[in-house]
């Protein structure tokens, strides 16, 4: 089963120096319809100005993976990590039994946007940890593998996030397309993050897909499920447990 959800429907929240998209239930946004899809918890695209971010703050028992648009996002922590992240990098931050940390926008002037994705992890109390890995040109006409339980033991410089889940991401050009498989078992969460795209289902149908568009397929989905590029887009796949 395949069920879209659109990027008008998400939930907002505006404070002057961000403004941020929620894909699912977060904050002062409640949707008991969309808490989640499986494992993975939170999607949200922030885009902050220049100078301003998030103060140092608290997590406990979550994965969260950091992912840079546009701009750059400076990143410190109670482990003692600091670091910029930029367009094709990707961030892990293991919250586990406790981390505090701050993300501000890197530029006094020009702004950033990421999507911040928090994913369950498989066990609680876990000893927090961080890691960051550079992609870059490995999205480009392809699936690249950014996130994974093995992390950069399988050869694609993805991170290791504690749960069975995968990330995928990819930049496409105009008319390029990419195909992914599910196992019988298995679910996933396509994000739209720029562009358009036109997703192909031998269950569905075509379905044309715009940013910040969200379709979540329901197992068992034994089609391929088949993306192509209208425009120059990028896109974030899951594949989940």
């Amino acid at each position: 089963m395949m069920k879209l959800r659109p990027s008008r429907e998400r939930g907002r929240g505006r404070h002057g120096w961000l403004d941020s998209h929620h894909t699912f239930s977060f904050a002062g946004y409640y949707d008991p319809a969309h808490m989640g899809f499986r494992a993975l918890r939170v999607i949200n695209d922030d885009r902050v100005v220049g100078g301003a971010g998030f103060p140092p703050h608290g997590h406990r028992d979550m994965e969260i993976v950091s992912y840079v648009v546009e701009g750059a996002l400076e990143h410190e922590d109670s482990q003692g990590n600091g670091s910029v992240i930029r367009p094709g990098d990707v961030q892990r931050m293991s919250a586990g039994r406790g981390i505090r940390h701050s993300e501000y926008n890197h530029s006094p002037t020009a702004a950033v946007r990421f999507l911040q994705i928090w994913i369950e992890p498989r066990e609680r109390g876990l000893v927090p940890g961080y890691e960051q890995q550079h992609v870059g040109d490995a999205r480009k006409g392809r699936l690249a593998l950014i996130a994974s339980p093995e992390g950069g033991e399988d050869g694609d410089g993805a991170v290791r996030i504690h749960q069975d889940t995968r990330i995928y991401a990819s930049l496409l050009s105009a008319g390029e397309s990419v195909e992914h498989r599910l196992a019988p078992d298995r679910h996933a969460w396509l994000q739209v993050v720029r562009g358009e795209l036109t997703l192909s289902d031998a269950t569905g149908g075509d379905l044309e897909l715009r940013e910040g568009d969200g379709v979540a397929f329901e197992a068992p989905h034994t089609s391929p499920i088949s993306i192509a590029a209208a425009s120059d887009a990028e896109l974030l796949l899951f594949d989940l447990a």
